[in-house]
């Protein structure tokens, strides 16, 4: 069975119907972004790192910040930081597209081939796949994943045949899952794309789980990586995320991208966390031995179930959502639902914290018995 996004159009609070008449209906009809901010002392529900940035390193942005000039525009196109990016990832800098975060990327990869064609990715997934597909209008078609959460590699298969062209997201590992495919099976759903498709690797967890994905993105001129600062870098709150692609394809999807888009603060943070990559290989290594920490301690729970993960997250699979999640909350412990997904029901994802939020939560867990 393959899912087509399909929204309920928000009911109206104006007087008239008529004086919303020039907004494209598929944008009345799409929900807003699916977050509901709640504060607790242990926030482990949108995937950050527990760590802030290095002090430090934070002392040596401030100084280059104090000299750049504020009364003039950053770079065009993030051209200082793209080559910087550049040579850290080993790529040609023709090739990296930088923006706010990964998720304008999203959208505008989603202008440059799906608009007007076709969007093609799995259910679940990263929400904003299928928000910006129904903002655009764009026909958006989502396979289930297997029972085991892994690529549905012959119906992916299956409908990039059928034709395109369009745009096909692979997340590795995925999210909201934390599923890790074998290479072979996204090689194979890559290679299937043929030349038709934008074939998008979005890479934002890649630091933990021992994957990297460019040798494949190099393999043809029409895939994408797309990676970002918010996760093993710690920088979520600079907003920055960047894509590496063939030359050509970076300057079609440049078009897209707004002018000065970049500021001098994140260009100067950015800088600095480029110019000293090891704190964050060595975040990204002690979140993987806390994961493995935290999952193999609750691998023989008498009620929930931890689902192995190659995130710096795991789904919970619990009887019941509402419960376990006012549970948590109820010990200072905020986590993410996930149990209204397809296929996630009584499911909650936790992100991997620090050692003390860790204890806290496996604290909390190991005192559920029955």
């Amino acid at each position: 069975m393959l899912y087509n996004l399909k929204m309920t159009p928000p009911v109206s609070s104006s007087p008239s119907v008529t004086s919303l008449s020039g907004v494209r209906g598929a944008v009345q009809r799409t929900p807003t972004y699916p977050f509901t901010p709640v504060d607790a002392p242990i926030k482990l529900d949108q995937n950050e790192s527990p760590l802030d940035f290095p002090e430090e390193l934070r002392a040596l942005a401030l100084a280059r910040l104090a000299r750049q000039p504020l009364n003039r525009y950053p770079d065009l196109h993030a051209d200082t930081l793209r080559a910087q990016i550049a040579a850290f990832e080993g790529w040609d800098p023709e090739g990296v597209v930088v923006t706010p975060g990964s998720n304008v990327l999203i959208k505008v990869l989603t202008e440059m081939a799906g608009l007007d064609q076709r969007v093609l990715s799995v259910r679940p997934n990263f929400s904003l796949y299928g928000l910006e597909a129904s903002l655009l209008g764009a026909g958006l078609t989502e396979v289930p994943l297997n029972p085991d959460f892994s690529l549905p590699v012959a119906g992916l298969v299956r409908e990039l045949g059928a034709g395109g062209p369009g745009l096909l997201f692979v997340t590795q590992p995925h999210a909201p899952t934390g599923h890790l495919d074998a290479e072979a099976d996204v090689r194979t759903v890559l290679d299937a794309a043929g030349d038709g498709w934008i074939a998008v690797l979005d890479e934002a967890y890649h630091q933990f789980a021992g994957r990297d994905g460019r040798k494949a993105v190099r393999a043809r001129p029409n895939r994408v990586s797309l990676r970002t600062f918010s996760k093993a870098w710690g920088l979520a709150g600079l907003r920055l995320g960047y894509a590496l692609a063939a030359p050509e394809l970076a300057q079609n999807l440049q078009k897209l991208v707004s002018p000065f888009n970049v500021s001098a603060l994140v260009t100067a943070v950015a800088g600095v966390a480029l110019e000293h990559p090891q704190y964050m290989v060595e975040r990204a290594a002690q979140t993987v031995q806390e994961r493995e920490r935290v999952l193999a301690a609750l691998a023989n729970h008498p009620v929930y179930t931890a689902v192995a993960s190659k995130a710096n997250f795991f789904l919970l699979r619990t009887p019941d959502a509402d419960a376990a999640y006012a549970y948590l909350l109820s010990r200072g412990i905020l986590v993410r639902r996930q149990d209204k997904l397809p296929g996630l029901s009584g499911c909650l994802r936790v992100s991997i914290g620090t050692p003390a939020e860790n204890g806290a939560v496996l604290s909390a867990l190991l005192e559920i018995r029955s």
